[in-house]
């Protein structure tokens, strides 16, 4: 019997993050160990009079690929992806993996041939605007989080909120103490994160902060803007590890001047990080400044779409800009990082302090 909490996650991701319309096509992509999920999305999708249409691999596809796959078979983008892509009015990805260490040791050159050459689908997804990202719990996401299935599970259901009775209206809930966060923010021009090794400026002028509320992600809970691409000035360290392409890189220290990075060290992967932030003009600079704000979420899990939403800290990514909040930066590399601000950690903008020690003062 399929979990009733997988059935409820189905709903809002179609009548809420994606509000699915009749005769809309929905494009509902996953691997095989989240077909459970998959399916009860596509049962949303015809009760709300829509139009499924799947796009399912077996969970081992992209080892195999990287594994076996030759110059031309690495640049090679099917026309009918982008056909697709095209005809969906709405897009739910499910994320499922069985093993998140699969691509370890894939040479990082075969990754960057693979991401450039589907850069055209994705900007043609991330220009309509119409995606949802979500996760079914696997044992191998418990793993990477030191917990059991069952437990994760539980975890995962309630920073989602579909543990609660009516998911929707907490989401809403959520949706409202964000609006009073984006108070504190609007016509904001400089901000400064300030913790351990941390000590960052950065400006936001004439940038928008958006309010990310299940929309996009699932689960959710942050307010996120571009910053002025030249403007990172400083040093930030991260907190947790940060997972990459299969790889993880540890205690990443990076150094700012007029917006770029010019120091950047780490204590693994050291290389990799700097074959990351090489990749391409765009890559060294900061795309993405977010605010986590789902406080259900208070743990390190080793996988962004959850801990970039603990409530308390901030994240960054290197790499390319998202157009709605008036960055300009273009890259084939968006790579979120996390600084947790909990302990004496603040946000300040405009020289007011907006947070500290991970609690809003609003």
């Amino acid at each position: 019997m399929t979990d009733d909490r997988v059935k409820k996650l189905a709903r809002v991701l179609v009548r809420y993050s994606r509000g699915v319309g009749r005769g809309q096509k929905v494009l509902i992509a996953g691997p095989t160990a989240a077909e459970a999920l998959v399916l009860e999305i596509g049962r949303e999708v015809l009760r709300a009079g829509g139009h499924p249409m799947y796009r399912m691999a077996p969970n081992g596809a992209a080892e195999v690929f990287y594994t076996e796959a030759g110059a031309e078979q690495l640049a090679f983008l099917p026309r009918s992806a982008l056909a697709t892509a095209r005809e969906a009015d709405h897009w739910i990805n499910v994320m499922g993996e069985t093993n998140t260490q699969a691509l370890a040791e894939v040479d990082p050159r075969k990754q960057v041939v693979a991401e450039k050459a589907r850069r055209r689908l994705s900007d043609l997804v991330l220009g309509k605007n119409e995606w949802t990202l979500s996760l079914f719990p696997t044992a191998a996401y418990a793993q990477d989080a030191g917990m059991g299935l069952e437990e994760f599970e539980d975890f995962a259901f309630a920073a989602m909120r579909v543990d609660r009775r009516d998911p929707v209206a907490e989401w809403k809930k959520a949706k409202a103490f964000q609006a009073r966060v984006m108070r504190r923010l609007r016509g904001a021009r400089r901000i400064r994160i300030v913790a351990e090794d941390t000590d960052l400026v950065l400006s936001v002028k004439g940038r928008k902060f958006i309010s990310s509320y299940g929309s996009h992600n699932m689960p959710d809970g942050e307010i996120f803007t571009g910053p002025v691409e030249q403007s990172a000035e400083g040093r930030v360290r991260f907190s947790y590890p940060v997972c990459y392409r299969g790889k993880e890189v540890h205690d990443v220290r990076l150094e700012f001047e007029k917006g770029q990075v010019v120091k950047a060290t780490a204590g693994k992967n050291e290389k990799f990080l700097r074959q990351m932030i090489s990749l391409d003009a765009g890559a060294s600079r900061v795309g993405e400044l977010g605010i986590g704000t789902n406080y259900s979420i208070q743990r390190f899990t080793k996988n962004i779409l959850f801990d970039e939403k603990i409530g308390g800290t901030v994240h960054m990514a290197l790499g390319r800009s998202y157009a709605e909040t008036g960055g300009r930066n273009k890259s084939a590399l968006h790579w979120d990082m996390i600084a947790d601000l909990r302990r004496g950690g603040r946000i300040e903008a405009d020289g007011r302090v907006i947070q500290a020690d991970g609690r809003f003062r609003l």
